[in-house]
């Protein structure tokens, strides 16, 4: 298990296409914790612990409603493993659905809540083995090997297939249940973000939870 850290310098960087993991947050909660684990940090990325050759189910609960992710294990277990640590330390919990473009796709994943969180630390995922299409869930990056953290985005719309011309994002599961609560999450009202002036800001942001992960 990695050791959290601290970290009390504060300094934002620009969001690019999906944002960065440029904040971070105080936080004196010990890793086992059981409370939110929103301001844990860590200094590198956690150790492999999945089994590639298991499947692992990511049940969302929401304040909108209750959707499952599959993770990519065997195609990615660097990508899976991570976000099986973070969501065991419920580094997910409060987070919202920052970012929401309809015909394209929903972002979260940030303990900020605007674009600029993460968990600390960076890594490099594999190239995508899928195409991007709605219900495909990857990693949020600046674009770049090794700027992937703890931020992501669910593809829905045909928006999101634009993103195969240039497949920088991690790819991390499907959404094999509950795509409706996805969707209800992209159609919510939406007005123009203050930083990055996109129309994309939600009016009354969805809230995660809670994630469980289940492993069969």
């Amino acid at each position: 298990m990695q050791r959290p850290i601290t970290i009390t310098a504060v300094a934002a960087i620009g969001m690019t296409l999906f944002g960065g993991c440029g904040l971070a947050a105080a936080s004196h909660h010990h890793a086992g914790t059981k409370v939110s684990g929103r301001l844990l940090r860590w200094k590198r990325p956690p150790a492999m612990t999945i089994n590639p050759q298991k499947i692992y189910i990511a049940d969302f609960v929401t304040s909108a409603g209750r959707f499952q992710m599959t993770l990519f294990a065997k195609s990615d277990p660097r990508a899976t493993n991570n976000f099986v640590f973070l969501a065991n330390h419920r580094f997910f919990d409060g987070d919202t659905f920052f970012r929401v473009i309809k015909p394209f796709m929903i972002q979260t994943g940030d303990p900020l809540n605007r674009g600029t969180g993460g968990p600390g630390y960076s890594w490099t995922g594999s190239r995508p083995h899928l195409p991007y299409q709605p219900g495909i869930v990857a990693m949020a990056n600046q674009g770049a090997p090794n700027s992937n953290g703890s931020q992501f985005f669910i593809c829905t719309g045909l928006a999101s297939e634009n993103l195969n011309v240039t497949p920088n994002y991690t790819e991390l599961g499907r959404i094999t249940q509950g795509m409706s609560v996805v969707e209800k999450i992209a159609a919510g009202k939406v007005r123009k973000n203050p930083q990055t002036h996109e129309i994309s800001q939600p009016v009354h942001p969805v809230v995660i939870r809670r994630i469980r992960i289940l492993v069969r």
